[in-house]
């Protein structure tokens, strides 16, 4: 964690802790640590995880430059256009399961290692 005091605040609910307030900055700083922790848990590659994680990139496109994939490639092992790939590589995008279970198979993964995105992005 990062090297300075944290200052947060305990709100005892029946003489239990119940939550925690903590400062935004982090509280940011958590969720990456969280973010990392889902993803190792997921079966991810750390080289996968800290493009995602580090350099914002969706795990869609994090996992195909790890592959060694152009988005063309991966869209014809969708049997769909690279535009559509460009679509769902953007962070943030919603994908269906139909959509994450074709990204398996096309990068021969399981389905919990690609299951993580959605997780990771909520």
């Amino acid at each position: 964690m990062m090297n300075r005091s944290f200052k947060y605040q305990t709100i005892v609910h029946r003489g239990h802790p119940a939550f925690v307030l903590v400062p935004w900055e982090d509280w940011n700083h958590i969720k990456h640590i969280l973010k990392l922790e889902k993803a190792r848990a997921s079966g991810i590659p750390q080289q996968v995880v800290e493009a995602h994680v580090n350099n914002n990139e969706s795990l869609i496109k994090a996992w195909r430059e790890y592959l060694g994939l152009t988005q063309k490639e991966l869209a014809e092992r969708m049997g769909m256009s690279q535009a559509a790939v460009a679509k769902f590589e953007r962070p943030g995008a919603r994908l269906r399961d139909s959509t994450i279970r074709k990204l398996a198979v096309a990068f021969k993964l399981e389905d919990r290692q690609l299951m993580a995105i959605k997780l990771m992005e909520e």
